[in-house]
């Protein structure tokens, strides 16, 4: 599983208007994110207007492909336009960002090691 992270630029004079607009994301726009692969895909913001996506997905190229390939998300994606900044859409391409830690992955490689208390103050 590619566990997929991503950040986007809303314009801060909009956040809410954008935060409004995925409390009822489109049945449809549910439905094509599910069966193209989306999976435990989640948004955050912040006021200044960044958004931080994750999802995991068998393959982010394919999962984007599929979506594409759907009328419904060329018609969310214009719907959600006037809401980012400048260079800052998802059609214009999420800046994906580089794992640097995952807990499971080194749990699963560490060495068997006997848990020690913390230090006593």
């Amino acid at each position: 599983m590619e566990r997929v992270c991503f950040r986007m630029q809303v314009d801060p004079a909009r956040i809410d208007e954008y935060i409004a607009a995925h409390r009822q994301v489109w049945p449809e726009m549910l439905t094509a994110l599910e069966s193209t692969g989306w999976t435990n895909y989640s948004l955050f913001a912040d006021s200044a207007g960044m958004i931080i996506g994750y999802l995991e997905t068998e393959d982010y190229e394919a999962a984007q492909r599929g979506m594409d390939r759907t009328e419904i998300n060329a018609a969310w994606q214009q719907s959600m336009s006037p809401y980012f900044a400048a260079g800052g859409s998802f059609d214009e391409g999420p800046e994906r960002l580089r794992e640097v830690f995952h807990l499971e992955d080194q749990l699963a490689t560490a060495p068997h090691r006997t848990r020690t208390a913390p230090p006593q103050q």
